[in-house]
Formats: C-alpha cells, sequence, structure tokens
C-alpha cells in the first residue's frame, strides 16, 4: 500500500464514521521577509490552505509587517521571545524552561507580545507557541495570567484544556529531520505520522491534528510533499482543514 493509499484510507474511515477529521498548519520561526517566506506565502495562495505563522518577537521586522500586511488570511502566533535556548549542555534545547526564574520568562513574553501588537496590531493571535515546543508545566497556568487563551506544541495534547482559560492544539507532523541530515524526514515517514495522527484522533482522544512546517529550513521535497499536500487535503471526504484562529476560538 502506498503512503497516499493509506492516507485514502484513513480518511474513508472518518467519512465512514460519520465523523470530520480537522487538520490545520502552523509554520514556526517567522522573522523576516525573504525568498523563503516568499514561497511559503505563494503556496498558502496557490493552494488556499489556511495559514498560522509562528513570529519571533524579539527578531521580527518592520519588513515583516509590511509583507504580512498583504497576507490578511494569515493568522499570526507568538512563537516565544527571542528564540534563545537556556538550557545547559546537554539538555535538549528550551527557552521557556524550567532554567530561569518565571518572572524573567514571563516578562519577556509580554513584551514579546507588546512588540506584535506594535507591528501588526490586532491581527496577533493571543496563542503561545513554545520554541522548540518545550514549555515548563509551571509555567502553564500561568499563561491565562498574562493574556494568552491558547497554547500549541507538538505531539498528542493530555487535555484540551490544561488550565482553565487556556485551549491547547498540537501539531503532530514535523516535515523536517532535525536528529540527522536536517532536511525534509520523506514522503513515506510524514504520511505515516499524518495516517497514524489521524487515527490516534479518531480511535483514541479527539483532537485536531497539525501540521508543522519551518520555511527557512525546507529543502525542495519538504516543499514539493507541502504543496502536494494542500492539493489533495481537500478532496479526502472525512477530513476538513481548518484555520488557527477557528480552532482557538472554540469554546
Amino acid at each position: 500500500m502506498s503512503s497516499w493509499q493509506a492516507l485514502d484510507e484513513e480518511a474513508a474511515r472518518w467519512r465512514d464514521d460519520g465523523r470530520t477529521a480537522e487538520l490545520w498548519w502552523r509554520d514556526d520561526d517567522a522573522a523576516d521577509s525573504g525568498p523563503a517566506l516568499d514561497r511559503l506565502l505563494e503556496l498558502h495562495r496557490a493552494t488556499r490552505a489556511p495559514l498560522s505563522l509562528a513570529v519571533v518577537p524579539a527578531l521580527a521586522t518592520q519588513a515583516l509587517a509590511d509583507r504580512l500586511g498583504a497576507e490578511p488570511a494569515v493568522d499570526l502566533l507568538q512563537h516565544g521571545y527571542a528564540h534563545l535556548n537556556h538550557a545547559s549542555a546537554g539538555e535538549k534545547k528550551a527557552e521557556l524552561g524550567p532554567h530561569r526564574p518565571a518572572m524573567i520568562v514571563l516578562g519577556e513574553l509580554g513584551t514579546g507580545w507588546l512588540a506584535l501588537e506594535r507591528l501588526f496590531g490586532g491581527r496577533a493571535r493571543n496563542v503561545m507557541v513554545p520554541p522548540w515546543n518545550r514549555i515548563a508545566p509551571g509555567l502553564v497556568p500561568t499563561l491565562p495570567e498574562i493574556g494568552f487563551s491558547g497554547l500549541s506544541t507538538f505531539g498528542p495534547r493530555r487535555r484540551a484544556r490544561p488550565v482553565r482559560g487556556l485551549l491547547q492544539i498540537n501539531t503532530h507532523v514535523d516535515l523536517i529531520d532535525w536528529k540527522s541530515r536536517r532536511g525534509f524526514a520523506g514522503e513515506a515517514m510524514a504520511l505515516g505520522a499524518l495516517v497514524a495522527a489521524l487515527a490516534y484522533a479518531r480511535t483514541v482522544a479527539a483532537e485536531p491534528v497539525g501540521l508543522l512546517s519551518h520555511h527557512l529550513a525546507m529543502d525542495g521535497g519538504a516543499w514539493d510533499f507541502l504543496r502536494s499536500l494542500w492539493e489533495k487535503a481537500p478532496t479526502l471526504p472525512g477530513i476538513r482543514i481548518r484555520p488557527a484562529h477557528e480552532l482557538f476560538a472554540a469554546e
């Protein structure tokens, strides 16, 4: 069975169950305008796939704001503060980990939100996307206290609302193989992860399934796969592509 056929069959299972899977797209590490961002936005327009862009506040430029001003359909999320690693050598990278006092981390996030508001006005969504998809458990309850109503990391979520006032909607399929060649993970691996995530959401714990891309790190294979997926997904029964602003607006 081909990987694309497996996706067809999983979508059919959702349809046969009388249910609809929710699929969404998040791209990380936006900071400036440039050819890679232009390519991402062209793909978004050509396929009409709803795109959410995680923007690094401390690095975000006016050029980025100007470029995105022409893309009103793109949802803008907050990607930590400066995308700096504060973990010790040998630990997994984290900006929002337990390595610094919580007040310092929260102060940075608040500063970052103000920076996004200055650049993008009301377009920025109050959704926190931790760099490297890691956040210290102790920080999660404080996010609503500083104005965030959404959280997005990677992998199956433990619960839809980890704390009152905070909705978590994750991504599940990363197109990049970060551990070895740092290029496209491959069609079979990406589709396998997507089918597995959809099956998990259907049979174990219902949740939207997210695809994660990184426009600054993608090679030709990743770009080709992304286009193929977003051209095919709207034709699949049992699957609906949703924009982030709709998902995070859920009560």
